[in-house]
């Protein structure tokens, strides 16, 4: 935290107030949430678009292109 004055710089965040800890799982559930959320927009399961991530599936071109049209990016963006 930093001693400028400013009030919102003072306050703890919800991390520091649980001592820098977060929940244990809570990041694991929000990337599987994450993943849901763009494997629904891609037409495909969580499981699929996890391994894509994991990398280890090579997904097809159609595969990228759908996954880019889903989270509205460049297929560029995807294979940089």
């Amino acid at each position: 935290m930093k001693a400028t004055g400013n009030i919102a710089e003072t306050r703890p965040g919800p991390v520091q107030r649980l001592g820098g800890v977060d929940r244990p799982g809570s990041r694991e559930r929000r990337v599987r949430a994450k993943q849901a959320t763009l494997a629904e927009r891609a037409g495909f399961t969580r499981e699929y678009v996890n391994k894509i991530e994991a990398g280890r599936y090579d997904p097809p071109l159609s595969t990228i292109n759908a996954l880019a049209k889903a989270l509205r990016v460049k297929v560029a963006r995807l294979v940089e």
